[in-house]
This record gives structure tokens, sequence and C-alpha cells, in this order.
């Protein structure tokens, strides 16, 4: 099981490219250095709860989401999610371009 350095780490790295957001980028908007986020997400440093607030400010979540543990069962139902997304969005999109071919 991870420790929560590393369940930190692991999710700040994975809000952050869900974001589409650079290190420097989130950083910019945590008001911290680049440097210091890389520090936090490979496990060398913890920030402090100030410093916590503002990276999950960045990111749009709620602070305690960036210490939430997700288990592979999780993980899994949160893929079948999103590929049902996916389809959906497909099929939608699908039935547009069908309908503007007809009239």
């Amino acid at each position: 099981m991870a420790n929560i350095r590393e369940v930190l780490a692991n999710n700040i790295k994975e809000y952050r490219r869900k974001n589409g957001f650079s290190q420097d980028k989130l950083a910019e908007l945590a008001g911290i250095s680049s440097q210091y986020l890389a520090t936090v997400e490979t496990c060398r440093k913890f920030p402090t709860p100030e410093v916590l607030e503002r990276i999950a400010e960045a990111l749009s979540v709620e602070t305690h989401e960036l210490f939430t543990f997700a288990s592979p069962q999780d993980e899994l139902e949160k893929l079948r999610q999103d590929i049902i997304g996916e389809v959906v969005k497909a099929i939608k999109q699908s039935f547009a371009e069908e309908s503007k071919k007809k009239k």
C-alpha cells in the first residue's frame, strides 16, 4: 500500500495531467516554484497545509481529494465510465452529423 506522500504525489500528478497543466503552469497557479512542485511530486517534500490548499485550488479540487487512495477497482470503474462517456459522445456526434445530412 502506498504511503501518504506517494498518494499525494500521484494524485497531484494525475489531476495536473487531467487539467493539461505542466509542472510550471501548476506551480505558477499555486504560487510556488516549479522546483518545489517537482520535489512534492517525487515524494521528497511534503507541503504545508497552506500550500496544499493553493495546489488544490489551482487544480479545481477539494484539498481532501489530494489524499484519496484509488484502489485498482476504483481505477477500473473510472476507466469504464470514461469509455462509456466517449461512446455516448461518439453516438451523439454521429446522430448530429446524420441529421445535418438529411436537411
